[in-house]
C-alpha cells in the first residue's frame, strides 16, 4: 500500500519524494508532505489570460522565529513546486513544458546557482530587518550543505544578535510602539520617559571585570618567580572577575537596553 501511495504521488509531482529529505525520509512524513504538495497544486495562467491551473492551498511553516530555519524549508518547498511547474505535461494539470522527463531543476548549473542566491539574499533581507544581522544557515541554501565557515559566521552573527537583542533592541523596540500607537504621548507626563539616566554601576562594573580578567589572562601567561605567586595572582584577579560578573548579572535590568515605553508582562 505504502508503495502505491509513494508511486501515485511521484506522479503528481513528477519528482522523487526523497528528494524533499536528502534521501532518508521518513515513510509518515513523506507522505503526508508529497499529498500536500500535490494538493495545494500552483496558480498558472496561459499568455492569453485563461487560468489554466488553480491553487488550492498554502504552506505554512515557521520555527520558533519564523527566520532562518523557515527559509531554509521554504527554499526547498518551492523547488519541488517549481519542478513541477517546469516539467513537460503529465497527467490533468497545466505545466510548462520546459523540463524534459527526468531533467531536474537542481541540474541546470546556472539556474540553479541563481535560485539559491536569491533565496538566501531573501533570508539576509528578512534578517537585517528582524534581527540586526544577515541569517543563519545561509551556507546551506547557497550550497546545499553546511560548512565550516558557514559555522563560523553562524556563531558571529548569533554573538551580533545576542547583544543587539540586550543592549540595542530597546530603542527600536520604544520607536514601533509609537509609530503602532501602543504609546500615546501625553505632555502633561512631565519629562519624556526615553531619557533614563544611568548610575555609575553601567560603566564602572564592566569596566572592572575587563580589567580584572584580562589581569588573570596576563598572569597566567607571564608567571612570576614561583609558582605560588602566580597562583596567588590569577586568584585574585580571577575571583574579581567572578565577583564583578556576578554583581552585573544580579543587576542586569540596569544594563539592558529595555523598552521604556511600554512594559508587558513575561509570558510563561
Amino acid at each position: 500500500m505504502e508503495d502505491l501511495w509513494r508511486n501515485s504521488l511521484e506522479d503528481l509531482r513528477g519528482a522523487p519524494l526523497e528528494d524533499l529529505f536528502g534521501g532518508h525520509p521518513r515513510p509518515g512524513a513523506v507522505l503526508s508532505l508529497g499529498l500536500a504538495l500535490s494538493v495545494c497544486s500552483y496558480f498558472m495562467v496561459n499568455s492569453e489570460g485563461k487560468i489554466m491551473n488553480q491553487q488550492r492551498g498554502v504552506f505554512r511553516s515557521n520555527c520558533m522565529d519564523c527566520l532562518d530555519r523557515t527559509n531554509v524549508i521554504q527554499s526547498l518547498l518551492a523547488r519541488r513546486s517549481l519542478q513541477s511547474q517546469l516539467q513537460v505535461r503529465a497527467g490533468p494539470r497545466a505545466r510548462m513544458g520546459v523540463l524534459n522527463v527526468g531533467q531536474r531543476v537542481e541540474e541546470q548549473a546556472e539556474f540553479e546557482r541563481i535560485y539559491k542566491n536569491a533565496w538566501a539574499d531573501n533570508a539576509n533581507a528578512c534578517a537585517v530587518q528582524y534581527a540586526g544581522t544577515g541569517a543563519l544557515k545561509t551556507d546551506f541554501t547557497r550550497t546545499g550543505k553546511r560548512t565550516r565557515w558557514g559555522l563560523v559566521m553562524d556563531g558571529w552573527n548569533s554573538m551580533i544578535r545576542y547583544y543587539k537583542n540586550n543592549f540595542s533592541d530597546g530603542f527600536r523596540q520604544d520607536s514601533i510602539d509609537l509609530f503602532l500607537g501602543n504609546f500615546a504621548v501625553d505632555e502633561s507626563d512631565g519629562p519624556t520617559p526615553l531619557r533614563v539616566q544611568k548610575d555609575w554601576k553601567f560603566l564602572t562594573l564592566p569596566i572592572v571585570m575587563l580589567v580584572a580578567f584580562s589581569m588573570c589572562i596576563v598572569c597566567l601567561l607571564m608567571a612570576g618567580d614561583t609558582w605560588t605567586e602566580t597562583l596567588a595572582y590569577v586568584i585574585f584577579w580571577g575571583a574579581a572577575s567572578a565577583i564583578t560578573a556576578t554583581i552585573i548579572l544580579f543587576n542586569g535590568q540596569d544594563f539592558v537596553d529595555a523598552p521604556k515605553l511600554v512594559h508587558k508582562e513575561k509570558m510563561d
